[in-house]
């Protein structure tokens, strides 16, 4: 007979210390990184406020890349223990320009932190990270990349690219827990974060986490939370059963077919593909449209469209292939959900022609 007091949740094993080390090194082959690696048990916006905090303090000077509202936080979360920060703000829902990067270091005093986020869902764009990072390392600049959207939806090779703080979660991309998060750190962050000043006895504090590291990886400290940690086994587990590499190719076929299936429904793109990330693909609203109508109507047909995050005065939707929706049905579901609901505001589109161009694409 059923008890409907059962749980399946209660009385979870503790996840043995000793498989922490275990899951940082699984991590680190993921970064491509021989640096240190940090797990966080906590959703990765607590791990970058954890790196702001850690790294912040009277005297450091940041250079802020701000293209959506993490960069943002980011950039608060550095004035508030003292540091001098400098915003640049990209064009709402769009990506930095390099040269704006490049204006800022050649004109200021010296800075010791550049900060950027890799790829935004918020909008659908990508960041020129290599060329951010090229500047950055000529000025011997350290860097922080949030990679939390990135990983996995790109190629993220933070040893090659010379990053000294990498943030990621696996929530997305890689397919993984919300409630657990990883950061490398680098022989030059350690030196800014260790200095006089780093924040001790707190869920924020990366030197307190380091001590995992220097104590040879016995045990984090707090209380494990088992769940998490099981969880993102499992999702390391399927990553490397598909292959990193494998998954990087199938969000970008995924951001291919989505643009093509678009252009052929007569619809426009943001963003050009160089510029755009492999995780969701924004599209313009048409004028007279209201977004809400159109995420109705496609919600009619099953299949979830969302309003671009922080974009305005851009009107976008975005449609989303990241993680388990970079796949042909997911694709296909999303572009001819959205000509069903342009089409029932009235827009002429040809479904049809989207579809047989998602299958082209797929198909080759």
């Amino acid at each position: 007979m059923f008890d409907p007091g059962w749980n399946p949740l209660h009385g979870v094993s503790s996840y043995p210390a000793e498989r922490y080390g275990v899951l940082a090194d699984r991590i680190g082959g993921i970064l491509m990184s021989r640096n240190d690696i940090l797990l966080v048990q906590a959703e990765a916006v607590v791990a970058l406020e954890a790196v702001a905090v850690s790294l912040a303090r009277p005297g450091l000077s940041a250079l802020n890349i701000v293209t959506s509202l993490y960069g943002g936080w980011f950039g608060q979360w550095l004035r508030r223990r003292g540091a001098v920060v400098q915003d640049i703000v990209a064009e709402p829902g769009l990506p930095i320009e390099i040269e704006a990067v490049a204006r800022a270091l050649d004109a200021g005093p010296h800075i010791d932190v550049l900060a950027v986020v890799h790829a935004e869902s918020a909008s659908g764009i990508l960041n020129p990270l290599p060329e951010i990072l090229a500047l950055a390392r000529a000025r011997g600049i350290a860097t922080v990349v949030d990679a939390v959207a990135s990983v996995g939806g790109h190629r993220l090779d933070v040893d090659d690219l010379g990053i000294d703080i990498a943030v990621i979660g696996p929530q997305k991309a890689l397919g993984g827990p919300a409630g657990v998060s990883a950061l490398s750190v680098s022989r030059r962050a350690w030196e800014l974060i260790l200095r006089d000043g780093a924040p001790r006895d707190s869920i924020l504090s990366l030197a307190d986490l380091r001590a995992w590291v220097d104590s040879g990886r016995r045990g984090l400290p707090g209380t494990p939370a088992p769940l998490e940690f099981f969880a993102l086994e499992a999702a390391l587990d399927r990553i490397e059963a598909e292959g990193l590499e494998n998954i990087v190719t199938r969000h970008a076929l995924a951001a291919s077919a989505t643009r093509a299936g678009l252009t052929a429904l007569g619809a426009s793109v943001w963003v050009p593909a160089a510029k755009a990330s492999n995780l969701v693909t924004a599209v313009p609203v048409p004028e007279g449209l209201a977004p809400p109508a159109l995420i109705a109507a496609a919600g009619r047909l099953g299949v979830e469209l969302t309003e671009g995050v922080g974009t305005a005065p851009a009107r976008l939707m975005r449609l989303n292939h990241t993680g388990p929706r970079a796949t042909f049905q997911a694709v296909l579901s999303n572009v001819v959900a959205y000509g069903a609901a342009l089409r029932r505001a009235g827009h002429t589109c040809d479904i049809a022609a989207a579809a047989e161009a998602i299958c082209e694409v797929y198909s080759r």
